[in-house]
């Protein structure tokens, strides 16, 4: 079917371009996208694609308007959040962390789908898309049934987009890699959208939170959720329980492992520095752990609903983290969500916009 992407090639401004989409497989659905989030690794992708022309995002939502033949779950007419992609097969899916399929670079990042076939074309050319298995800077997108979850009629598109990713990554990585309890202390470095995710997850579990980002506005922003804010790690920090790191920095990690109490957890979900230098002999001494977590170490269809119904109850306003900007306003949307002053952008595809 004809639809219109969001183009991105080389160094030019993205452009809003028609393009080809291909007919379902059986194991797909076709979406139309009311909004998508914009992600640090949408940037991170492009930077390595050295120009190739892509259509990338990986937070969408919409309402389901085709489905493949196999597909049994999902009708015409259901909203879904479009989230990461994992092969259902081998030991880590079936041990339940399908955020470490050991398919998931081919199926979420080759720029095809797992049999190497093309979901988009342009002028009869093929180019990078299926991102994440659905590549959703566009009004319609492709995506693998087995990654889309349900969500309810009535929850708005541009809340509901983020937590494909950036929110699930946050909250997930407080639910199930930190899982700090009442009367803990929570250090979240770098408050964009991820860190933001955590701070109110943490927040409604009873947990004392500290934030610490050097842009003013997203510190305002965490004060008035009811976090303490600070601008750089070298401030008189209360010692915490867990930390979590979302710059991907060595410096500011090995800098958040020092603020740790004995026994303390650090989690890093930041994508940075290949390399850094930590003080092994103090990770021994104090009896701390850092660990790793990818997309929150979540099963999508198990954690978006648990994150829908805390924000029905009033726990998680993930309304207060959102900016919207049109698909085609993408360029100023960066520079906001570098700025702080949009914490968590959100793209709507024209005529999709229904945010209020």
């Amino acid at each position: 079917m004809r639809t219109t992407v969001l183009l991105h090639r080389g160094q030019d401004a993205p452009s809003l371009v028609d393009a080809q989409l291909d007919e379902p497989r059986p194991d797909e659905v076709l979406v139309r996208v009311e909004a998508t989030g914009l992600c640090h690794t949408d940037l991170v992708t492009l930077a390595g694609l050295r120009g190739a022309p892509a259509v990338l995002g990986h937070e969408g939502c919409g309402t389901v308007e085709r489905v493949g033949d196999a597909v049994t779950d999902l009708a015409p007419g259901d909203r879904v959040v479009m989230s990461f992609r994992s092969c259902g097969q081998c030991d880590q899916c079936a041990d339940g962390h399908p955020a470490y399929c050991l398919r998931a670079s081919r199926l979420n990042s080759s720029g095809r789908r797992p049999d190497g076939t093309a979901t988009l074309t342009i002028d009869g050319e093929p180019v990078f898309a299926s991102f994440f298995g659905q590549s959703s800077f566009a009004t319609h997108a492709l995506a693998a049934a087995s990654a889309c979850v349900l969500i309810p009629a009535d929850l708005p598109a541009h809340v509901a987009a983020p937590l494909g990713c950036g929110f699930l990554t946050g909250a997930g990585a407080v639910l199930h890699t930190l899982a700090p309890e009442r009367g803990d202390r929570l250090l979240v470095v770098g408050a964009g959208g991820v860190g933001a995710a955590a701070a109110v997850t943490a927040l409604a579990l009873g947990v004392e939170v500290v934030v610490v980002d050097p842009l003013e506005p997203r510190r305002t922003l965490a004060h008035d959720l009811g976090a303490t804010a600070f601008a750089h790690l070298e401030d008189p920090l209360p010692p915490v329980t867990h930390a979590l790191d979302t710059t991907g920095r060595a410096d500011v990690i090995a800098a958040a492992l020092k603020t740790l109490r004995p026994r303390g957890i650090l989690a890093l979900v930041g994508l940075g520095s290949a390399l850094g230098e930590i003080d092994l002999r103090d990770v021994m001494m104090r009896g701390l752990q850092v660990r790793g977590c990818v997309e929150g170490d979540a099963s999508p269809r198990a954690l978006i609903p648990q994150l829908v119904a805390m924000h029905r109850a009033g726990l998680l306003p993930w309304e207060r983290l959102v900016t919207t900007f049109d698909l085609d306003a993408f360029d100023a949307a960066v520079k906001a969500q570098r700025d702080g002053v949009a914490v968590k952008v959100v793209l709507v595809p024209s005529g999709a916009r229904n945010d209020g």
